[in-house]
């Protein structure tokens, strides 16, 4: 396995050959090809750092986080290598065919073939390594003893939650824009359309709310309440509303023939009836007094 060393030697040729046929194979739309392809290159390359660095090979999970653990791999690079493991594993068991799994798988093995030329060989890990050991042996012992727990203190740490802003503050600022929009649809509908004119069938109903008082001028109100006429309704629906407007507020519609207790006229248009204990408005115009 001493042919990894060096990147002149076979087994880096067939790295460089692994990365060259994961592209060629994107370049002929073959995605899930080069994605197994990408995999198949990261394994070799994963047990040639294992071989060169003294680690026990195993199935390809354990082998990346041991290389991790003992500090061959940097945290990123043992991130690369899971994704193109698990981009390669889909498309081994579940067919997958994407083009962008495949081009991002590409991406990630060109990125660390080159990071493993260039910081993982062995002409830049030989002093490294004299050095490594010297710091080995003058370390004090209860580091030495604590080494050995380092990976299961790592993947304790990484198992954790961990704090992470965006998640807080894409919430908020979901929430913030959907406030925004109310606000705005409130400003364009301030209100309820009115309620068009309408013959439609009288409803009988009562009176809900009462007819506001303010709209009477105190000067008409005659010194003392004279006597209520009765009077029927001469047309199919009659509006009984709460001012003297045709925009004003439907109390009420009454059918032909309705009575109601007729108190005053209001102007030339408008006259007052009495309905439910409360001053009402219709036109006069179609009321007809009852005859005994």
């Amino acid at each position: 396995m001493n042919n990894t060393d060096n990147p002149g030697t076979n087994s880096w040729d067939k790295i460089q050959s692994g990365v060259r046929d994961t592209e060629r194979l994107i370049g002929q739309k073959k995605y899930n090809m080069a994605m197994v392809k990408a995999r198949q290159t990261l394994e070799f390359m994963v047990k040639c750092l294992c071989d060169k660095s003294g680690v026990m090979e195993g199935n390809l999970i354990d082998m990346i986080d041991a290389l991790y653990d003992d500090g061959i791999i940097s945290k990123t690079t043992c991130e690369h290598y899971h994704k193109i493991r698990t981009i390669g594993n889909k498309a081994i068991h579940e067919e997958d065919n994407s083009a962008y799994n495949a081009n991002q798988a590409h991406h990630l093995l060109s990125q660390e073939v080159y990071t493993f030329a260039n910081d993982y060989s062995e002409k830049r890990r030989k002093p490294a390594q004299a050095s490594s050991a010297r710091r080995r042996s003058d370390e004090p012992q209860h580091r030495r003893s604590s080494s050995g727990g380092a990976s299961s203190r790592r993947r304790v740490q990484s198992s954790g939650p961990s704090f992470d802003a965006g998640s807080i503050i894409k919430p908020l600022l979901l929430i913030a824009i959907i406030v925004v929009l109310i606000f705005i649809i409130k400003m364009i509908h301030p209100g309820k359309e009115k309620a068009p004119e309408t013959t439609a069938p009288a409803v009988s109903t009562e009176m809900t709310d009462p007819v506001p008082t303010e709209t009477e001028t105190p000067t008409e109100e005659p010194t003392t309440e004279a006597a209520t006429v009765k009077y029927k309704v001469n047309a199919d629906t009659l509006n009984v509303r709460a001012t003297p407007a045709t925009d004003g507020r439907i109390v009420v519609q009454l059918a032909r023939d309705a009575e109601v207790e007729y108190v005053r006229d209001h102007d030339d248009r408008w006259c007052i009836i009495r309905y439910n204990g409360q001053d009402a408005y219709v036109a006069k115009e179609y009321l007809a007094p009852v005859t005994q």
